[in-house]
């Protein structure tokens, strides 16, 4: 199956999503509020998600969709509700062609607080299945730096479409690895905003996200020498074990400062060769990933020539609900050095599990 007609819809409704975030992330109060377990959550993260479900539904409407935000706490708050209606309400795609095809305007407030809802599938091994982070890298959004949305397509647990929108990445692909921040300026889209995209088997793609159906092959660059690679790891240390990873970069030989940035646009950022080796290793023996933190991203690392795995060398299993229950860590490196990563991976956690 091609999924021409999916990848086509999940191009433009990301690209419409980032429209709406920019918005957002050019006001310098960003409407944050705290979700029950207090990870920050912007009015950008439910307008987005608002409009890529209102397009899914669109065209397929029997399709389940997991989703990161819910309505409880917008039906509980009407300015903020109306807050974030404003922002869905006025996000137009600039052809009108293209925003038919993403199923033109939400209707009302009730049907956008209905569509944000729509995200609560608890996912699994069966069916067609949506994954959208609407703003994955929150805190990366609120501090000006990278950020992504993401969307991806599961079918019996395996995704078959991938899509990040990633506006503060320069569009270049030569451009070199930076966690360089956003502007807020808007002249400044003429060099950043890429859209990442790959369906199972028929490679990596990148385009501007002003033509996000116009993207040319990307692939992973050749590491020939391990001395001269570079290491992409998260911003936040809660999310990846800086220390390790240090250590791990000490072992293969690499020399290179590590960068840092928020988001999937650390999978983008390898795939097209800006970086080499993407870690993220575990903090918390009991902490799962959420599946619509890395389905976009493994799917368009492995369409470029990459390899994605857990530290024990499994492939991410996203069959298994709404979280990578079965995973630990993440490992996307060139598909040629993987191996010799994952050892390195190995060897340092092995030696801090028997010294602690």
């Amino acid at each position: 199956m091609s999924y021409a007609k999916e990848l086509q819809v999940a191009q433009l409704a990301v690209q419409r999503a980032t429209l709406l975030t920019k918005r957002v992330f050019r006001e310098k109060a960003k409407g944050t509020v705290d979700k029950s377990d207090k990870s920050p959550v912007t009015i950008g993260d439910f307008g987005a998600q608002a409009l890529i479900i209102a397009a899914l539904r669109h065209h397929f409407p029997d399709d389940a969709i997991v989703a990161e935000e819910e309505a409880a706490q917008l039906r509980a708050d009407p300015n903020l509700a109306d807050q974030i209606w404003s922002l869905v309400r006025d996000t137009r795609l600039p052809d009108p062609a293209a925003e038919d095809l993403v199923g033109g305007p939400v209707p009302s407030l009730d049907a956008m607080l209905d569509l944000i809802d729509r995200g609560n599938s608890p996912g699994g091994a069966k069916g067609r299945i949506w994954s959208i982070d609407p703003i994955d890298g929150t805190k990366g959004f609120l501090r000006g730096g990278q950020y992504a949305v993401c969307l991806a397509l599961l079918v019996d647990g395996h995704v078959q479409v991938g899509v990040l929108g990633c506006p503060n990445l320069p569009i270049d692909d030569a451009a070199p690895l930076s966690a360089d921040v956003g502007s807020d300026d808007p002249s400044d889209d003429n060099a950043r905003g890429v859209l990442f995209s790959a369906v199972r088997g028929a490679g990596a793609h990148s385009a501007p996200l002003s033509t996000p159906t116009a993207g040319k092959p990307i692939a992973m660059r050749p590491v020939s020498d391990m001395t001269a690679a570079t290491f992409c790891e998260s911003v936040e240390a809660a999310h990846s074990a800086h220390g390790d990873q240090a250590e791990i970069a000490r072992r293969l030989g690499i020399t290179r400062p590590s960068v840092r940035m928020d988001s999937q646009s650390k999978y983008g950022s390898i795939a097209r060769g800006a970086g080499d080796i993407y870690l993220r290793l575990p903090v918390k023996a009991t902490y799962q990933e959420k599946i619509w933190d890395h389905a976009a991203g493994d799917l368009i690392v492995r369409e470029a020539g990459g390899q994605v795995t857990d530290i024990d060398g499994k492939s991410l299993d996203f069959s298994v609900g709404r979280t990578l229950a079965n995973n630990k860590g993440v490992v996307a490196a060139p598909a040629a050095v993987h191996g010799e990563v994952l050892k390195a991976v190995q060897d340092v956690l092995r030696q801090k599990s028997t010294t602690t």
